[in-house]
C-alpha cells in the first residue's frame, strides 16, 4: 500500500503518517526531507526540483509500501499516479495555528522570540499558514488542495475535523482494509 497524507501545515499529517506508518509496518517519507536543503536556520534554502523529485523517487522505488506526507500539488504529474491512496486532514485553523505556534517554540525555543531575523522568519511563516483556508490566498490553501483531489486517480479519504490521532489511524485502517477486498 502505498499512502500519499497531505493537508495544511499544523494538520498533523507527519504525525499521522509516522503512526499509520507503524501500524502498516513501512516506512514515513517527510516531503519537506526532500524540498528543503539543510541548513541553519532550517526550512530557508528550497531544493532544486529536479534533484528533489529524484531523490523521493529513488527513496519510494526502494520500498513495496510506504506512507508518503506533504504536499506534492505542484512536483509533477507522476506523484499522483504513484498513490493507492490520498488521505487528506483539515482540522480548524485555530486548532492548527495553536499548534504550530507551539510546535515552532518546542523546536526553536526562544530565539524565535529574541533573534530578530528568526522572529520575522517565525512571524512570516505563521501568516503564510495562517492564509491556508483564504479561498484567495494564490499558494498552498484550501482551494489548492481540493482542486487537487478532485483530481487524483487514486480513492481519497477525507479526514476533516479535530479528531485524536488514534480515530484518524483508524479510519485510514478501516479504508485501507475496504481498498484490499
Amino acid at each position: 500500500m502505498r499512502i500519499h497524507i497531505f493537508g495544511a501545515s499544523g494538520s498533523g499529517v507527519t504525525t499521522l503518517g509516522n503512526r499509520l506508518a507503524a501500524a502498516l509496518g513501512c516506512p514515513y517519507f517527510d516531503a519537506d526531507a526532500y524540498y528543503w536543503e539543510e541548513s541553519d536556520p532550517p526550512f530557508t534554502i528550497r531544493r532544486d526540483p529536479v534533484v528533489r523529485n529524484d531523490r523521493l523517487r529513488e527513496a519510494l522505488s526502494a520500498q513495496a509500501a510506504w506512507v508518503l506526507g506533504g504536499s506534492l500539488v505542484s512536483w509533477g504529474p507522476e506523484w499522483p499516479l504513484r498513490f493507492d491512496l490520498a488521505v487528506f486532514i483539515w482540522i480548524p485553523p485555530s486548532v492548527r495555528l495553536e499548534r504550530l505556534r507551539s510546535r515552532e517554540h518546542k523546536r526553536y525555543g526562544d530565539i524565535i522570540r529574541t533573534d530578530p531575523v528568526r522572529r520575522r522568519q517565525y512571524e512570516a511563516f505563521i501568516a503564510w499558514a495562517a492564509r491556508y483556508d483564504d479561498s484567495t490566498f494564490r499558494g498552498r490553501s484550501l482551494v489548492v488542495h481540493e482542486t487537487w483531489m478532485s483530481a487524483l486517480p487514486c480513492p481519497v479519504l477525507q479526514l476533516r475535523g479535530d479528531m485524536t490521532v488514534e480515530h484518524r489511524v483508524q479510519a485510514v485502517m478501516q479504508h485501507v482494509q475496504t481498498l484490499k477486498l
